[in-house]
């Protein structure tokens, strides 16, 4: 009998001590725990690289591709004003790169610098853009060269194409002896408007080439409507202009 006694004792102090354990462990345990995030600088959750993967919203290297510079163009707009804009192909279809900082650089046919210009340009998922400068002041000097390239790698991020409802439904260009103008008809099929839509337009000529290029910004698309994104150049191409690229995108 005295052992039972010993025995059923003995249960209820282990009882007792493992619920005293838990009472003590498990505040300590929420107090001193930190659920995984995004930004801890440590792989853990269901992430595939360190804050990257899984169900955070950075892509891991191995998950994008680079993008693609097709080309860096500069066209005389004025006396010692020069546009400038590169093509960059992004061949991600569900990933943006938001923001990302690049230089480009003039020189003369010399091999000389005459100026460098810094910028900032969006990568949207599923579209090509531009990264435009506008009126680049280059003084007396010609440039006859211009190098383009990212001052810092992209940082990916999971995205879906935001503009998958716009359409480019008209494009009307006119031009004589005094400079040329283009108006560019943009539609929202979708059943809510769209803001803040920037708007880039290139001019190519028979080979393919870039004749000209400019950017503006359309303020709103109502739902199911259409708005127009008008460009105008103070140069005439003497009918050179053959094709017409719009590139929307939503930065």
């Amino acid at each position: 009998m005295s052992s039972w006694s010993r025995h059923r004792k003995l249960s209820y102090a282990l009882v007792v001590l493992i619920l005293a354990i838990g009472c003590i462990a498990v505040p300590i345990f929420f107090v001193v725990y930190k659920a995984p995030t995004c930004t801890d600088g440590v792989k853990n959750g269901n992430e595939l690289g360190i804050d990257c993967g899984g169900s955070c919203q950075k892509l891991c290297q191995s998950a994008f591709f680079a993008p693609n510079v097709a080309w860096t163009r500069f066209e005389k707009v004025s006396p010692g004003l020069y546009n400038v804009a590169t093509y960059i192909i992004n061949p991600n279809t569900n990933a943006e790169a938001v923001a990302v900082p690049y230089q480009v650089s003039l020189y003369d046919n010399k091999g000389i610098l005459i100026t460098e210009v810094n910028g900032a340009v969006s990568l949207p998922p599923r579209r090509n853009t531009l990264a435009f400068n506008g009126a680049v002041s280059v003084g007396s000097r010609i440039p006859a060269k211009a190098l383009f390239e990212f001052v810092s790698s992209p940082e990916w991020t999971v995205k879906a194409d935001p503009l998958g409802s716009l359409q480019v439904v008209d494009k009307n260009y006119t031009e004589d002896e005094t400079g040329s103008s283009l108006t560019a008809t943009l539609k929202n099929t979708a059943v809510v408007p769209l803001d803040n839509v920037t708007v880039s337009a290139v001019l190519y000529d028979k080979d393919a080439n870039a004749l000209g290029f400019s950017r503006t910004i359309v303020d709103e698309i109502p739902a199911q409507g259409t708005a127009l994104a008008p460009f105008t150049w103070p140069v005439s191409r003497n009918g050179g202009v053959v094709t017409i690229e719009i590139l929307p995108v939503k930065e």
